[in-house]
């Protein structure tokens, strides 16, 4: 590990109050924006090399990032000014308010799965909260890791902002440091190991981790609509997205019209061979494809593909596949595809009952990062909302919640700690300092000793 200064010496700035200004931050996040229009191209690029991503769904990471500094900017004002605070009868005459300070210097570690987007966007929250950061991105998405460490040292100093690359053990090394908040996305196992890490230190910590988003589907479901925005939301970066539908939890009345309707959907995007379609990306490398493809034997000799199932371990390419688990147990306990979140192109359909098995299903298992509903019974969408617990609901689509600037994004349980988007991001990196200004004028003798005689009288004024 080598970082060009000091953690010490990136608190500085803070220490100095120079970061305390909004035209510092304004200034910041527009270096932040000149970066990516001035280099698009290139990465679009390392997107495509890593993940195999079309153009549009890498300009899908872009545009996330802009709106980001976008809604960022026409807050940040408002954000930053002291939040007035009601004050008790016995405090006045007082002055109370919240005075949002920076944390100091905070350690980002970023996915491979949108490695240029859920690296940047964390730093769009801390650099508007006027901290300085060091980034650790992925190593498994190498060409994007390489290319950030190359292009924010062209718009940062290394006092606010540096990268490291390198592996786990790079990782660790950082972890080893004294930060002032880490902030880390990526899977549930390395998550309780940076919490661990953090805790040495007292650090606070923000975890985005995972989980088995389920979507129930109800039978008063647009049939077309559903099946489409599903399929999409699967395929979308070969499944490895963290708010993705992890498996589908359908009523008997739609099962087979929605299997048949989705199967049509994968041809409509992909065409009549997915493999070689320049709309599916890739599976990230050989050790997640060999999971995948594990996970899609077993579900092959259990006779359980409804459609899809092919593999191309030269391209690292799994064509979206549907896979019945009909008499499976809903905890997952007798079948592998249950068990974890699968992070693929592999979408498992289970029927239920009705609303209430669906919810009894979610309630089961650990809280989801996500939670689909397809109805637009108004009564069934509260049951969900009221019964379940989860980071996130969207009704009638997937996926989209997470493109909200202004809506918190984040996990609970162990799909994750802390949020971050808009305001909410703006917090997770800032520390609400209490403040209570009193005047000299007023200063009543009854508070002070001796108190012989007072207790009657501070009964009376203060209950």
């Amino acid at each position: 590990m080598a970082l060009a200064l000091s953690i010490e010496a990136m608190r500085e700035p803070i220490d100095r109050g120079v970061s305390r200004p909004l035209a510092w931050r304004l200034e910041q996040l527009d270096r932040l924006a000149g970066l990516l229009s001035s280099h698009e191209a290139e990465v679009l690029e390392a997107l495509a090399t890593d993940l195999g991503k079309a153009p549009l769904e890498a300009t899908f990471e872009l545009v996330a990032i802009r709106q980001e500094l976008a809604h960022t900017r026409r807050q940040l004002r408002l954000w930053m000014a002291p939040q007035a605070v009601g004050i008790d009868l016995a405090l006045k005459p007082a002055r109370a308010f919240l005075q949002a300070e920076p944390l100091g210097c905070v350690l980002i570690i970023g996915p491979w799965n949108y490695p240029f987007q859920l690296t940047l966007l964390p730093l769009v929250s801390a650099l508007a909260a006027g901290n300085t950061a060091v980034l650790k991105p992925s190593e498994h998405a190498p060409q994007t890791a390489d290319l950030l460490a190359r292009l924010l040292p062209l718009a940062f100093p290394p006092e606010v902002v540096q990268v490291v690359i390198g592996d786990g053990a790079v990782a660790a090394q950082l972890l080893e440091q004294r930060f002032d908040h880490i902030f880390f996305t990526g899977g549930s196992r390395v998550g309780r190991l940076v919490m661990a890490a953090a805790a040495k230190h007292l650090t606070p910590v923000t975890l985005e981790l995972g989980g088995k988003s389920p979507a129930i589907v109800l039978d008063d479901a647009n049939l077309a609509v559903t099946a489409r925005r599903l399929v999409w939301g699967k395929g979308l970066n070969a499944g490895q997205t963290c708010v993705a539908p992890d498996h589908v939890l359908v009523v008997p009345e739609l099962r087979a019209p929605l299997i048949e309707a989705m199967a049509a959907e994968i041809t409509n995007f992909y065409g009549d061979d997915p493999l070689t379609s320049p709309d599916l990306g890739a599976i990230v490398n050989q050790a997640q494809f060999d999971r995948l493809e594990g996970l899609l034997a077993g579900a092959k000799a259990r006779g359980q593909v409804l459609a899809g199932g092919r593999s191309d371990r030269a391209t690292l390419r799994i064509e979206p596949t549907l896979v019945a688990l009909d008499g499976v147990a809903l905890d997952g306990a007798d079948d592998p595809l249950m068990q974890e979140e699968i992070f693929g192109p592999i979408l498992p359909v289970l029927t239920i009952a009705g609303l209430e098995a669906g919810l009894q299903q979610v309630r089961s298992r650990p809280k989801p990062l996500a939670l689909y509903l397809f109805s637009n019974d108004k009564a069934a969408q509260r049951r969900t909302l009221q019964t379940t617990s989860s980071g996130s609901v969207c009704f009638n689509d997937v996926v989209m919640q997470a493109g909200a600037s202004a809506l918190p994004f984040g996990g609970v349980g162990e799909s994750g700690l802390g949020s971050y988007h808009g305001r909410a991001g703006f917090l997770t990196f800032s520390h609400q300092r209490s403040v209570l200004e009193r005047p000299f004028w007023l200063d009543l003798p009854f508070r002070y000793p001796p108190y012989k005689g007072k207790l009657g009288l501070v009964k009376l004024l203060l209950g």
